[in-house]
């Protein structure tokens, strides 16, 4: 049996350095959501802004960003994925966390560091991709930097049905940011979602959001919105990704590769 999938991207402008803020800020957006969705996305690093300030803002798997997303988690009966800067065995990462509502979470950190932002130098890289099983669906989260670099998100054998970038991606790079995502789609055959934050941050870095759902198959934007806050539910089609792969079988063509380390 098919299932659809229910999605609520959150974009929002940032209070820079204040974990607190931002963390009610987020509280409130969330209780506004009227709609019932599965699954509520929100940016990069979304109780900071984007900072290479690691130490100092910097939590432990059980502070107050792990408990606050269990929380809200349960309280909208909802998966909630954002990523936050983790230390762990003395070491920083900017960690995406997949909290499901039962309190249950997966974590991927971020691969593709930023070297131009010296990220590389303030944080470690993951190695290892994620792909969540969740109401019927795969889903394959990443963050940001990620969307750059198309191997290590090749949808190989099929193996998800949506990929997802949370972001800080400057409003100065915008036009990459578009064409990346739909790229992506086209070449994976999955739905393709993008959430970035708005506003300017603590560097006098410009955000203008540009989030977006980009169809599996037909180069069809579903939702683009930029500039200010939003919240917005959409429900993406099951069978519409069946048919999709269906009637365009290219992935069978694809070829094998293996990234090595």
């Amino acid at each position: 049996m098919t299932r659809d999938l229910t999605v609520t991207l959150v974009q929002s402008d940032l209070v820079w350095h204040d974990i607190d803020k931002n963390l009610s800020a987020f509280g409130q957006k969330i209780q506004s959501i009227k709609e019932d969705t599965d699954l509520i996305i929100l940016p990069e690093m979304f109780t900071t802004g984007f900072s290479m300030n690691a130490e100092e803002l910097s939590e432990g798997m059980g502070g107050s960003a792990i408990a606050w997303l269990k929380e809200k988690a349960s309280e909208k009966q909802a998966a909630i994925v954002g990523s936050v800067i983790i230390k762990e065995e003395e070491q920083y990462y900017n960690r995406l966390i997949w909290m499901n509502p039962d309190g249950s979470f997966k974590k991927y950190d971020k691969r593709h560091l930023f070297a131009m932002a010296g990220e590389d130098r303030y944080y470690s890289a993951g190695s290892d991709k994620l792909i969540v099983s969740y109401k019927g669906w795969n889903i394959c989260p990443m963050v940001c930097y990620d969307l750059r670099f198309p191997v290590w998100s090749r949808n190989i054998d099929l193996q998800y049905d949506l990929l997802l970038y949370i972001a800080s991606w400057p409003n100065k790079r915008a036009y990459d940011w578009n064409a990346l995502l739909r790229a992506r789609a086209i070449e994976n055959q999955s739905y393709v979602i993008g959430v970035n934050r708005v506003g300017r941050d603590g560097n006098d870095m410009q955000y203008n959001g540009d989030s977006c759902i980009i169809d599996p198959g037909w180069n069809k934007t579903l939702f683009h919105h930029e500039q200010s806050e939003i919240n917005h539910t959409m429900t993406l089609s099951k069978s519409h990704l069946a048919t999709v792969r269906e009637k365009l079988p290219f992935s069978q063509d694809a070829d094998r590769f293996a990234i090595e380390e």
